[in-house]
């Protein structure tokens, strides 16, 4: 792996903006296009793209897979949940009005709420995906 070294240092370069952007979209996504979906499959593209450069063996020590399945648990769990806490404050089940004093704003923490728990399960989801394809042996 040491001939790639022009490939490395532009992984290492990219990979912080990739993830930069990941975010971008995720905290964008209540005013424009982007969300919880598209923000966890470019997250997921950062260590994807980690995992191509540096090797499979590498990525796993960065991101366990013990971690990423964790995430793909813990989402699904965010995004129910938050349909749980709407349901004990009064209200139905992701009504989002219940989550503040002003509508608005329980609409915005719902939404935001929500979009997260989609972005930690899309992003566990991908990882867990790719992890298992690139760890096959070709017969």
């Amino acid at each position: 792996m040491d001939d790639r070294v022009i490939l490395r240092v532009g992984a290492k370069v990219l990979i912080p903006f990739i993830l930069l952007f990941a975010l971008y979209v995720q905290f964008h996504g209540d005013y424009g296009p982007g969300g919880g979906f598209q923000a966890g499959v470019i997250f997921a593209a950062g260590f994807v793209l980690y995992a191509l450069v540096y090797g499979l063996g590498n990525a796993k020590k960065v991101m366990p897979p013990a971690v990423v399945h964790v995430c793909s648990a813990l989402g699904v769990m965010i995004f129910a949940g938050t349909g749980v806490v709407t349901m004990l404050l009064g209200g139905g089940f992701l009504d989002y009005n219940a989550l503040a004093h002003d509508p608005h704003h329980g609409q915005h923490w719902g939404i935001f709420s929500v979009e997260a728990g989609v972005l930690v399960t899309v992003f566990g989801v991908m990882v867990s995906i790719f992890y298992a394809f690139a760890g096959r042996r070709s017969s």
